[in-house]
């Protein structure tokens, strides 16, 4: 029950809102039943509602100019943009790069005009990070995946704790890069399976002890070695998606990302980056934009069923949010 100080606090709050207060509050209430959100006290409340009628305005201000992708209410409705980048763990730091041996670069005979690999069993069901800075063991799993899929013909899901708990190069919750999780793999003979080792560390916050012990690698998951792309160029990332999916360091750390919703996503967008990701094709949207199909670890909930698609061939140097820069890297089994 929201006291009295409290009710005149909402009511001068949203005075610089678009819509009356009664009309947040309802949208407010059927969203916090929706995403099983509670309030710890009626201040929590305000702020949280105040935050949710701030970022309706902002998505229904983008979705009324015309861009080439929407935004929507999801489950982060009721974060203030710094909170959320704070639930996420953005900007987290990040072991140093060391270049492969081995680089990829454009094959103009082997890309075809689009590429999905979610349509040719090569992809596991998008999965969720939760409250750890673990992307990058989401996308070095999808890229293993991947590969794993086009050398034997079944798609197996690897485990994400099995690197976030025991890959002692990279830093669990705290970052990490694919590069480095590709020569863990090797060097360990292997994963376990994601249904052997779950993932826990999306609830826990931590990284939690290493416990591969309690099931058995899969050997034929360890890369013999791994290749990076040849960096800021759309040429060499389309040759590499048209041969398996890639992995692919963005910034994710935008207003966009919070609310992404459908379409293209153009515009500004830094490249700093921040959130690793597993690209997984690309292609040409209905409006004529040209795009890479991107395999988020934020829950199926969020974007279009878990994806994203970035927009191809701008001149920004690095690509759109830094996607061409990375490098983008892929293991070879």
């Amino acid at each position: 029950m929201l006291s009295v100080a409290a009710l005149a606090a909402v009511a001068s709050a949203f005075s610089g809102n678009v819509h009356d207060r009664e009309f947040y509050e309802a949208k407010f209430v059927d969203f916090m039943k929706t995403h099983s959100i509670k309030a710890t006290d009626g201040h929590h409340f305000i702020k949280m509602l105040q935050n949710f009628a701030n970022n309706f305005d902002f998505i229904e201000k983008h979705n009324s100019e015309g861009h080439t992708f929407t935004l929507a209410i999801n489950g982060y409705a009721h974060m203030s943009f710094e909170e959320w980048g704070q639930h996420m763990r953005f900007g987290l730091g990040m072991p140093v790069h060391e270049a492969a041996p081995l680089t990829h670069t454009f094959n103009a005979t082997a890309t075809p005009a689009s590429v999905d690999w979610t349509t040719k069993g090569a992809v596991t069901p998008v999965k969720d990070q939760g409250q750890c800075g673990s992307c990058w063991s989401f996308s070095t799993t999808g890229s293993l995946e991947g590969a794993y899929f086009l050398k034997n013909g079944n798609l197996i899901s690897f485990s994400e704790q099995n690197l976030v708990s025991c890959d002692t190069v990279d830093a669990g919750c705290n970052g990490g890069l694919m590069d480095n999780a590709f020569k863990w793999t090797k060097s360990n003979g292997g994963l376990c399976t994601e249904a052997a080792y779950p993932y826990t560390s999306g609830t826990t916050q931590v990284n939690g002890a290493c416990n591969q012990g309690s099931c058995t690698k899969n050997t034929g998951v360890a890369p013999t070695s791994y290749t990076d792309v040849t960096k800021n160029s759309d040429d060499a990332l389309k040759s590499a998606l048209a041969q398996q999916p890639v992995s692919v360091a963005i910034q994710a750390n935008q207003p966009a990302f919070q609310f992404y919703s459908s379409g293209v996503l153009t515009g500004s967008c830094g490249t700093r980056l921040d959130h690793g990701v597993l690209a997984v094709g690309y292609g040409t949207w209905t409006d004529g934009t040209p795009y890479y199909k991107v395999k988020n670890s934020w829950g199926p909930s969020w974007g279009m069923d878990g994806y994203i698609l970035i927009e191809a061939d701008v001149s920004q140097r690095g690509g759109q949010c830094g996607i061409l820069s990375g490098p983008p890297s892929y293991p070879n089994l």
